[in-house]
């Protein structure tokens, strides 16, 4: 993952900035906000590292994945959902309820064209 995507969704990178650094203060990574420099002074000052070092640590950790709960963020959701409607026939909406995705009507009485003319 990007810094980027750290720093535009700060608040959803909590939880696994404290599962890496157990030591971390949720008031302060509020204060720092997705500033990169901030955090590696920080990070550098709660593990006892230098700057390199700790630098070091968040790169590597930038290396990781990004975690599911900021993926999985309503933001992300609706810009995927949006970005799928090239996949979707015509005169289908991609926002629809997708419980009988496929069903092409087999069962016509099973109520997944309700809403539908």
């Amino acid at each position: 993952m990007k810094w980027s995507h750290v720093q535009a969704n700060w608040s959803a990178f909590y939880e696994a900035i404290q599962e890496k650094w157990e030591d971390v203060d949720e008031a302060m990574l509020d204060e720092i906000d997705g500033d990169q420099r901030a955090f590696v002074r920080y990070i550098a000052e709660v593990t006892e590292q230098d700057i390199s070092e700790a630098r070091d640590e968040i790169k590597e950790w930038l290396a990781g994945e990004i975690p599911a709960d900021v993926v999985m963020d309503p933001a992300h959701d609706n810009h995927s959902i949006a970005l799928s409607g090239k996949y979707v026939s015509e005169g289908e909406d991609e926002y629809a309820d997708d419980a009988r995705f496929g069903d092409d009507d087999d069962y016509p009485d099973d109520g997944d064209n309700l809403g539908r003319v």
